[in-house]
């Protein structure tokens, strides 16, 4: 369970602070009462690295647990964090390379940068009782894969806009913009009929027949002769139109895998959301598997977080504030914490904003004060996220009579009757 633990440990209390890296992790040794016991030293990321460490320990001769300092850095202390916490359940905490550099500032040393003065950093750090907890397995595997999935749409993206420019290049003006008639989407069967008979007859244009034979869904008569007679009046292919018509084939297989790689994992990140507390967040309107998963995944455990305020701050969304004396200043949105944890919050104050009649009624009030729809969508990303922090805290289902009801209460926001 993620928590902060500010108690100060014993000075009898043995401290392991480990530096992880790609080939090797940089252990170190020490206590309150002896120091430094004996050297640094390197140990392999594999299997007997964690036994040697294992050894290091029970000869150190010193009683009661001890307390192993980690530095969270990317993957690379994953495998690491997993089989420590599984061997000394309890002792393991967790620090971001953000602290670790600024504990050796205060050590005086913070343009030396090396692995032993890494491990010092984090022995101080242990000492002071801070540290987190290391992530419980549901909510890292729920995280593992709302990141796959973001991985998989970032690269079908990029693919997509291949697939137009290929496209154009075979049959100029086809697959134009919105203000040519019609834009064609990719994802309806009417994009992949065109994509399939551009690739079978080399960039000439087809009938509608064939536009219909090969849509993987319903296309009506009417919308493939639509595509059909626009396709009739582009300009002709290009001379080596059957090597570009192989290549955009290949592309559309890639494509394809790909549709398929992430509805696999939609159906994974409905199992794992069930498996975890957020899934209470797919009962807010708009809000399905894939929104509710992206935020539970960097917002649980939800102890973690004093209020909802921190959490909203920890999205990055809260402005940034300066003060000086009299001075105060508040700038524009901090962008503080991970990108994903703010896109995951702005997907579902857009989500609410589209199916939920408070967060549409407050999207009107925000944009007739003349905030621009941006600016709205940040203002319901606060509301949102008060009311994610409730229902994750209390998980009671959401309810839009009772939401609607108390909007108007203390706060002003809705959340009131669902706080713990």
């Amino acid at each position: 369970m993620h928590e902060l633990v500010r108690k100060e440990v014993s000075a009898k209390t043995l401290i392991v602070a480990v530096d992880c890296g790609k080939v090797a992790n940089r252990a170190l040794l020490a206590s309150g009462e002896r120091g430094v016991i004996g050297e640094p030293v390197s140990l392999s990321t594999l299997r007997d690295g964690i036994t040697e460490l294992e050894r290091l320990i029970a000869s150190a001769g010193s009683e009661g647990p001890p307390v192993i300092a980690l530095e969270a850095t990317g993957s690379l202390h994953r495998a690491w964090a997993a089989e420590l916490e599984r061997r000394f359940h309890g002792s393991l905490r967790l620090f971001a390379p953000s602290e670790t550099q600024a504990a050796r500032t205060q050590l005086g040393s913070r343009r030396f940068k090396t692995d032993e003065r890494d491990c010092a950093a984090l022995v101080s750090l242990a000492r002071q009782g801070l540290g987190r907890r290391p992530d419980d397995q549901s909510i890292d595997a729920l995280l593992s894969a709302v990141r796959h999935r973001r991985a998989l749409v970032g690269m079908r993206k990029v693919l997509q806009q291949r697939l137009h420019d290929q496209l154009n290049a075979l049959a100029p003006g086809l697959s134009a913009p919105t203000g040519h008639g019609r834009a064609l989407k990719l994802k309806d069967p009417s994009g992949q009929a065109v994509l399939a008979c551009a690739v079978a007859f080399l960039g000439r244009a087809p009938s509608a027949r064939s536009l219909i034979a090969r849509a993987p869904g319903r296309l009506t008569r009417r919308n493939a002769l639509f595509w059909a007679e626009r396709w009739r009046g582009c300009l002709p292919a290009p001379a080596d139109s059957a090597q570009r018509a192989e290549r955009l084939g290949w592309d559309l297989e890639r494509w394809q895998l790909l549709q398929r790689d992430i509805a696999c994992t939609e159906l994974q990140l409905a199992t794992l959301l069930a498996a975890t507390p957020g899934q209470v967040l797919t009962t807010l309107p708009g809000v399905a598997t894939v929104r509710a998963a992206a935020f539970a995944a960097h917002s649980l455990p939800i102890e973690r977080f004093a209020s909802a305020e921190h959490l909203y701050s920890a999205t990055g969304l809260a402005p940034a504030s300066y003060e000086s004396g009299s001075l105060r200043k508040r700038g524009r949105i901090s962008r503080a914490g991970l990108s994903e944890h703010r896109d995951a919050l702005m997907g579902i104050a857009w989500g609410l904003s589209q199916r939920s009649s408070a967060f549409r009624q407050r999207d009107r009030e925000l944009r007739a004060r003349g905030k621009r729809p941006i600016e709205a969508r940040v203002a319901l990303a606060r509301h949102a996220c008060r009311l994610c922090f409730a229902l994750l805290q209390t998980q009671e289902p959401f309810c839009e009579e009772r939401y609607a009801r108390t909007r108007h209460g203390a706060g002003g926001d809705g959340v009131n009757s669902y706080a713990a």
